[in-house]
């Protein structure tokens, strides 16, 4: 399927992929530095995306209520993903946002100013690898020479090196065609890439919409996960030290939310189906496969981390190794609030 390969198409083998990926933040960076205003005293830039928590908690306007106390007012930016979000936090455009798994790492790499500030329990069958319902492909070790879409370092493209590792298939030895959701889903249904790494709720509308097989998602396929996909909330060093009590005030009325969405997923569904673009049915099912319970990160969130780390830098994606445990942010004790004697 090399004659119709998308000209984004790249391999990932004499890429000098870390490079790139640095690059490009770096540009992102700059971008949106010029394009964001600085931050008013007395208020919180947040950066979310159209699906989970973040979006649920800015169109209930209980984040503004519960920072009413602290005088403080909140800004709100939708992004298209996590890496262009990470990029606006590190860039110091906004102040707070969330993300999958490996968006951090190539935030961490680029900058020391990011700080994890919390998560969201694994959530493994939310993220997959799709193949067209009548495809020939029946196993990860199919994939070898195929084509496959992914968003470049989301979530997602660790889960996609955790599975070729565990199938066998070198990384080398498929084509990777970096796209974003919307332009990957117009390749998949017109048969341009053999295969799509994607998150919910996309994943939900592709199998939806055109019967998209799940080739493997996070929980593997041999009673070992591949990849736990939590979703972390994140902000910057500068932002963390200064106004502590906001952040810890943020994560209480995620956790706030978080708990009222657990057990109304119809609800949730219905209220997120406006924004996001797809009907509440599908959004029904992709909900059924997330986690709820935000929290610090604990022990076995920052080793996970760890491993997503090492993978990328083991494959030349990152310039040097680091250590997740650098950016965890450890709230002051007395500013902490209820989950503080959890860090």
């Amino acid at each position: 399927m090399t004659d119709r390969t998308p000209r984004t198409l790249s391999r990932s083998a004499g890429l000098a992929p870390n490079r790139r990926l640095l690059l490009s933040a770096g540009l992102g960076l700059a971008a949106a530095a010029a394009l964001r205003p600085a931050r008013a005293a007395g208020s919180v830039r947040i950066g979310y995306q159209k699906y989970g928590s973040l979006v649920l908690l800015k169109g209930r306007g209980t984040l503004e209520t519960a920072l009413q106390p602290l005088g403080t007012t909140v800004s709100w930016s939708e992004f298209p993903s996590g890496p262009p979000l990470l990029e606006a936090l590190n860039a110091g455009a906004i102040d707070f946002g969330s993300a999958g798994e490996a968006p951090p790492i190539f935030a961490q790499a680029a900058s020391p100013e990011l700080r994890y500030v919390a998560a969201e329990p694994p959530a493994p069958r939310g993220e997959a690898i799709l193949v067209p319902k009548d495809s020939p492909v029946t196993g990860v070790a199919d994939l070898r020479g195929k084509t496959i879409a992914l968003n470049k370092g989301s979530n997602v493209h660790y889960l996609l090196v955790r599975a070729l590792e565990r199938a066998g298939v070198p990384y080398d030895a498929v084509k990777l065609a970096f796209l974003a959701p919307a332009d990957a889903n117009a390749a998949f249904v017109r048969g341009s890439v053999d295969a799509w790494v994607i998150w919910d709720p996309f994943q939900a509308a592709a199998e939806r919409a055109t019967g998209a097989r799940v080739l493997v998602d996070g929980r593997g396929t041999d009673g070992q996960a591949l990849a736990p996909n939590r979703q972390f909330y994140l902000s910057r060093r500068g932002f963390t030290e200064t106004s502590p009590e906001i952040v810890s005030a943020v994560i209480r009325a995620i956790a706030a939310v978080d708990a009222w969405a657990e057990g109304h997923a119809e609800a949730v569904a219905a209220e997120l189906a406006p924004a996001v673009g797809i009907p509440a049915p599908v959004l029904t099912v992709a909900l059924g496969r997330l986690s709820y319970g935000v929290a610090p990160l604990d022990a076995a969130a920052v080793a996970d981390q760890q491993k997503v780390a090492d993978a990328f830098h083991g494959l030349g994606l990152l310039p040097k190794p680091i250590r997740v445990a650098d950016a965890v942010w450890t709230p002051p004790a007395h500013k902490a609030g209820p989950r503080a004697e959890n860090r």
